[in-house]
This record gives C-alpha cells, sequence and structure tokens, in this order.
C-alpha cells in the first residue's frame, strides 16, 4: 500500500490527512481522500471537499 497523502482546504489551510482521517465527522483514520464522501466538508471552516488540494 502506497503512503498516506494530506490534502489542504484553499479557505482556512485545514490538513486532511489520510493516515489520521477525521474520526469526529465519521471518517476512519487510514481513510483515503477518493474514499472519502463528495458531501463532506471542511471540519472548520464548511468549505466543500473540492476546496482541497494536494500537498506535498
Amino acid at each position: 500500500m502506497s503512503e498516506f497523502k494530506k490534502y489542504q482546504c484553499m479557505e482556512c489551510e485545514h490538513i486532511y490527512d489520510e493516515a489520521k482521517g477525521d474520526p469526529d465527522s465519521g471518517i476512519a483514520p487510514g481513510t483515503r481522500w477518493e474514499d472519502v464522501p463528495d458531501d463532506w466538508e471542511c471540519p472548520i471552516c464548511g468549505a466543500p471537499k473540492d476546496f482541497f488540494r494536494l500537498i506535498n
């Protein structure tokens, strides 16, 4: 399995880390970005999933 990736919100700079998931929103640790539901929102600012970009 490839390493986990991180995605950053362009609105508030919150980082979604695949390794950590978003347990408070029901997204288990280890959940890949493509498996996060399309209606998921940034837990900080409420921006939609498509406001996130892959970071290195």
